[in-house]
């Protein structure tokens, strides 16, 4: 298994194409190696899922974050749901895989999801906190993130995504992401092991 081969799909590739389009490259890159993260760790604690709505959310979950999809009212994930929701749509999926789409999307800043009751979420956590701020990274061998960094360099994310996670915060004081930012979240960002010289 390829774990850095996306679905063969219309939907992924239009996520993707999507992604290059609005992302800058430390933000893209962010979503792939998440993408990587979710499905090494589903392989290995065999982890059933859907690999194409898993695909696609994580290539989109932070589009609330680029200035086209911004909300001022919305937190960035629920921005990024609603975009995610919208491109669902054209991609011809029905009502409930959109809502499902949106839900992963949601999910991954709330409270902690277990595989058994939503796999493609609990991925996703997993995935993106392990990017982020480097929780849960020793579940994966020294190898594999050797090669996932080497694919998608990190091209500064760490202080690129604190930017935006404080400007969110800043303008949205009732935001998941203000309320990781008073939890002392940007300190473990910025000593994520994947931003240390030794990796």
């Amino acid at each position: 298994m390829d774990l850095f081969t996306p679905p063969d799909s219309k939907a992924s590739a239009a996520a993707l194409e999507v992604c290059h389009r609005y992302t800058q490259p430390w933000l893209l890159n962010h979503s792939l190696r998440s993408y990587s993260w979710a499905t090494a760790y589903a392989a290995d604690v065999d982890i059933a899922h859907d690999g194409e709505l898993l695909y696609v959310a994580t290539l989109l979950h932070d589009l609330g974050l680029t200035a086209p999809f911004d909300s001022h009212t919305l937190q960035f994930e629920e921005a990024s749901a609603h975009v995610a929701w919208v491109f669902a749509a054209g991609a011809g999926w029905g009502p409930e895989r959109r809502a499902r789409l949106a839900e992963v999307i949601v999910a991954h800043l709330g409270d902690d999801v277990s595989a058994d009751d939503d796999p493609e979420s609990h991925l996703l956590q997993v995935a993106v906190g392990a990017d982020v701020s480097g929780r849960g990274l020793e579940r994966f061998s020294e190898r594999f993130v050797a090669d996932v960094v080497e694919r998608f360099p990190r091209l500064g994310f760490a202080d690129a995504f604190l930017v935006q996670a404080k400007d969110q915060a800043e303008r949205k004081p009732h935001c998941a992401a203000a309320g990781l930012m008073r939890d002392g979240w940007a300190d473990r960002v910025s000593a994520n092991p994947l931003d240390q010289p030794s990796r």
